[in-house]
């Protein structure tokens, strides 16, 4: 069962739509025993963000103690911190609902649309909408791509895909998701090579597969529109190993 608090309290529902109805933007995190991974990451997400968005600075640690709060007992949850504007300030609201793991393979549709500011993990965009509208047409999810065909991100995760060489991270406007940095930043060092380049529609059928990462790990692509991609398991449980050996961070 979800709960939510704003500012460590749990907010009546006018107070609840009175805050979420405002612009904002989030962090989103998997926590196990009271830890999650990257949470250095998380932070620095949410200050640059606040930064961005509002001119405004960032508590770290009072945010930490906010999620300390909403979890109490519970070890194990997924956890969101937004920080929605307010009258004279931002305001943090910080939810918790049951843990959540990777679903897959998914099958994805193309759609022409790119976030706002898609460095920014903000609420209130457009790319709901195509991920419904890609759901009632029997896909997973939705792929953005730019208006050149470079695919960007899905509506939830980034996506990568696999080569002779390694894997590949489209160079397009995108979210630097925590999972993806956590991966460039250990895949090397299990031997698995990484690099950046614009990947567009059209060469698809010439890659080795596709995969996407979020907090809730890695799920193997298996087609994109009607391209099937035959994503390697092994090549999947490769990353998958990779992530598994990050550090958790206490919170």
């Amino acid at each position: 069962m979800e709960r939510v608090e704003i500012e460590g309290r749990e907010p009546t529902p006018e107070q609840l739509l009175a805050v979420t109805s405002a612009y904002g933007h989030f962090t989103a995190m998997q926590v196990r025993d009271g830890k999650t991974r990257g949470l250095a990451l998380h932070l620095e997400r949410l200050a640059s963000s606040n930064h961005d968005v509002y001119g405004a600075g960032f508590d770290p640690e009072r945010t930490r103690s906010l999620i300390r709060h909403i979890l109490e007992e519970t070890r194990d949850a997924s956890v969101r911190v937004y920080i929605h504007r307010g009258d004279d300030r931002p305001i943090t609201v910080v939810t918790a609902r049951p843990p959540a793991e990777m679903t897959g393979p998914l099958r994805l549709r193309s759609v022409a649309y790119l976030r706002p500011d898609p460095h920014i993990k903000h609420v209130h965009t457009d790319q709901g909408h195509y991920r419904e509208v890609a759901q009632r047409a029997g896909f997973d999810d939705a792929v953005l791509t730019a208006p050149d065909g470079r695919l960007s991100e899905t509506t939830m995760a980034n996506i990568g895909f696999f080569d002779d060489a390694g894997v590949i991270w489209p160079h397009a406007p995108m979210l630097e998701g925590i999972t993806k940095q956590l991966l460039e930043r250990h895949g090397p060092q299990h031997g698995i090579a990484m690099r950046s380049r614009p990947v567009h529609v059209r060469e698809l059928d010439g890659l080795t597969g596709a995969f996407v990462s979020s907090a809730r790990g890695i799920g193997r692509v298996s087609s994109i529109d009607a391209v099937q991609l035959d994503t390697p398991e092994d090549r999947i449980d490769a990353l998958r190993q990779v992530y598994a050996a990050v550090p958790w961070d206490l919170i």
